[in-house]
């Protein structure tokens, strides 16, 4: 009696089992009897994808999509493997016994790319000889690939893209969902991304890397920063991050090329900071514009000597110096004698509220943090020594964000780097505003601080003043820092940093600019002598492009009716000439030439050409011109 219940268990089991098969027999039986039989909604092939543009705040091309062709191969259908890649070989310039190998079948997969995303001029011989009939089972498969018509220019902010479309760095990377099409499933032909619209100004992006490449082959350094911002809206005109590289072609680079080193390094910014340091005593009170020090000897307060902690010096004795002094001078022992009049706590909070050791919320991957220990971490030596720059670290963006205090009455501003995101009918998906997150210092003190950095670049004596310009008022603060040695833990003795913080015109600044010189090794390692003269050069370069008036030149008016006689276009040589002036009509025969990519943005004549004039002619180079 006991068996019973198993039996019948057994045979229910059995029974569903049998109606399982059953019903799947019928299934595949009415499948394979009605093969135009529709059950389910038709399966739609994927829609093609073009990711969206990058564009600069006058929206000139940085990245954009392009059609190219992949070479694919079907193995069931290669023939003779040795003549297909005998004939491959030459055209996409690959060792023709490679591809023979590729096609032989060392894997399981009878399906192979030999060569993703090719030139036009490849895919184009290849096309021939496919339809030449020479090359059975060579197919071109159409992908969509990405070209940076600018380069190098602010290529470690941009970033690149995969071979798969898919961003990998900088921009390409933090908008990539913005940038990239919707639901590939959808019911149509096509999808398009957004583009991102930035606030770099590529005029200004090329003007100032021409600088800091002037620079670079002058002073040898291991690497250079140089941001260029709008003093009033935080917007990031300029992005200089040295060495760089090509995303065009991004593999052949190496890390060092593509790291975004004014977001991604934090580093001691030495004498720099002062400006900051002195904001905060004159703030709080803790001293007066008219308060004097004497800083003949060095600085060693009782708790040095008890410690035996080394004093805070000066390079040579400046003397009695009052607060303009000790800040044209840069010297270090005013700075620590005017530290003692603040507490930790609140010298600790006054460079908090700055956004030293906080992110500045750019929408970018890699930003460093910086450092800023808490007072519960601090020596005895660590006010004076943060006072003076040092035991600190900052990135170039906090520096240059912090700088929008003095421009702004006192309130910090969120540097900005995308103005806008614009769909592809036109409509707008988001818009970044002017931030300002909080007062940090009164107004007055702002200004004060804004006429003392105007001494530094006036004065003779000025650590600065290489960086005068005739007839432009310029704020200035160079700062020259020891190098931490890894290996050591202290600071080395021949590796230094330079930098210069400028802001002009001094009576209403418009242009932020800060430059900084990883171990320069020419002429001089002072910030002094190799960051002030380049701010120089970026002031004297930019100021007329934005309009900003030197006292004594002379404004011009005219009717606003200009005549131009179009000069007739020269044939290419083995250097890019000027281009400038010329219209589309005159432009026309240069699209012929099959080896180049020519990008023209704009109606009416060129007023911007990338590479600039003198490049040399290479075969598979982009030109980039702007009309106007």
């Amino acid at each position: 009696m006991a068996d019973r219940p198993a039996t019948f268990r057994m045979r229910i089991l059995i029974a569903i089992s049998l109606a399982a098969a059953l019903f799947i027999i019928i299934r595949f039986a009415l499948i394979m009897l009605s093969p135009d039989r529709t059950d389910s909604a038709p399966v739609h092939a994927p829609a093609k994808a073009e990711r969206g543009s990058i564009v600069d705040r006058e929206g000139r091309l940085i990245a954009l999509q392009t059609r190219l062709w992949s070479v694919t191969a079907w193995k069931p259908e290669i023939i003779d493997p040795l003549v297909t890649g005998s004939l491959l070989g030459p055209v996409l310039d690959m060792d023709p016994n490679t591809i023979s190998r590729m096609l032989f079948g060392g894997n399981s997969s009878r399906f192979l790319f030999i060569m993703r995303q090719t030139t036009p001029t490849q895919s184009d011989a290849v096309r021939e000889l496919i339809d030449k009939g020479s090359l059975p089972g060579i197919g071109l498969q159409e992908e969509l690939g990405r070209h940076y018509p600018m380069k190098e220019l602010a290529a470690p902010l941009i970033g690149h893209v995969g071979t798969d479309n898919i961003g990998l760095d900088g921009i390409e990377y933090a908008f990539n969902r913005v940038l990239a099409p919707g639901s590939m499933t959808a019911d149509t032909d096509r999808l398009y991304g957004h583009t991102v619209h930035l606030t770099l100004d590529m005029n200004a992006q090329y003007l100032v890397e021409r600088i800091a490449k002037e620079a670079w082959a002058e002073h040898l350094p291991d690497s250079m920063m140089i941001l260029v911002m709008n003093a009033k809206s935080a917007e990031i005109l300029s992005w200089v991050s040295l060495p760089s590289y090509d995303p065009n072609t991004f593999s052949e680079s190496t890390w060092n090329e593509r790291i975004n080193r004014p977001l991604a390094v934090a580093f001691e910014p030495g004498s720099v900071f002062k400006v900051f340091t002195w904001c905060t005593f004159l703030d709080m009170g803790g001293v007066r514009i008219d308060d004097i020090f004497d800083t003949g000897g060095v600085y060693k307060p009782e708790l040095f000597v008890r410690y035996d902690i080394p004093p805070i010096t000066d390079l040579t004795n400046h003397g009695v110096l009052d607060v303009p002094g000790a800040l044209v001078h840069s010297s270090n022992v005013a700075v620590a004698m005017a530290s003692e009049t603040v507490s930790s706590a609140d010298f600790y909070k006054s460079l908090k509220n700055f956004g030293f050791g906080s992110p500045t919320g750019l929408p970018l991957p890699g930003e460093s943090h910086g450092l800023l220990n808490p007072v519960s971490n601090w020596s005895v030596r660590s006010k004076p020594t943060i006072a003076i720059g040092q035991e600190v670290g900052v990135s170039a963006v906090q520096i240059a964000a912090a700088a929008t205090t003095l421009a702004n009455g006192g309130v910090l501003l969120q540097p900005r780097i995308v103005e806008k995101v614009i769909a592809a009918d036109g409509s707008v998906i988001k818009e970044y505003s002017r931030t300002p997150v909080r007062e940090v210092i009164s107004p007055k003190t702002a200004r004060t601080m804004l006429e003392l950095m105007e001494q530094t670049v006036t004065s003779p004596s000025g650590t600065s003043h290489r960086a005068a310009v005739p007839g432009l008022r310029i704020s200035a603060k160079s700062g020259t820092a020891q190098i931490t040695d890894p290996e050591t833990g202290r600071y080395s003795s021949d590796r230094f940093l330079s930098s210069v913080l400028a802001l002009f015109p001094t009576d209403d600044p418009e242009i932020i600019v800060y430059v900084v010189l990883e171990n320069p090794r020419g002429i001089s390692i002072y910030g002094a002598q190799t960051a002030a003269p380049m701010v120089r050069d970026i002031a004297e370069t930019l100021a007329p492009l934005y309009g900003i008036p030197l006292a004594g030149n002379t404004v011009m008016e005219h009717s606003g009716r200009v005549k131009i006689d179009n000069p007739e276009p020269m044939p290419l040589g083995e250097e890019l000439h000027d281009l400038t002036g010329y219209s589309k009509r005159m432009l026309l025969p240069y699209l012929e030439y099959e080896d180049i990519t020519w990008t023209i943005d704009g109606e009416g004549w060129v007023v911007f050409q990338f590479p600039p004039p003198g490049t040399p002619i290479e075969a598979g180079m982009s030109i980039y011109l702007e009309l106007k």
